[in-house]
């Protein structure tokens, strides 16, 4: 037991690199969906007519600001537990408008990859973005 103890320690040092992993990995996760929904923001109002969101052209604009401001936060450490809820309400309507009919699998565009994003921003909502960032500086 005391070799899992010295370990443990040793580990807990190392606590805030997986909350920096996790903000680098959703940040290149939202960057190319809020590039290519900047490229084309009024053909995405089109799609969103075609999903019956919501006023479309506003959510267009709406999810394409929080996804480029969540890739900016993210990587920054900055406002992480604020941008976290908008982009899980993006996750929420993804996954009910485009991804559970096709199912679980990612491979079929399913939920899987949306889901995976939900919980590392909840991780991120509950814990912050750890000590590796812009917030840790603000908070102290």
């Amino acid at each position: 037991m005391s070799i899992y103890r010295v370990m443990a320690r040793r580990l807990s040092a190392l606590k805030d690199l997986p909350l920096l992993l996790m903000r680098l990995v959703l940040a290149y996760g939202f960057y190319l969906p809020a590039k290519m929904k900047w490229s084309d923001i009024h053909g995405i109002g089109d799609w969103f007519v075609q999903l019956h969101i919501p006023l479309p052209y506003v959510s267009a604009y709406l999810v394409g600001i929080t996804e480029a401001a969540g890739v900016v936060l993210l990587t920054l450490g900055l406002w992480v537990r604020y941008i976290t809820l908008p982009l899980l309400f993006s996750m929420v309507v993804a996954i009910a408008t485009v991804h559970w009919s096709n199912g679980f699998a990612a491979g079929d565009n399913g939920f899987e990859i949306p889901l995976y994003y939900m919980v590392m921003l909840f991780t991120l909502f509950v814990y912050g973005g750890g000590r590796i960032g812009i917030d840790y500086f603000l908070e102290r």
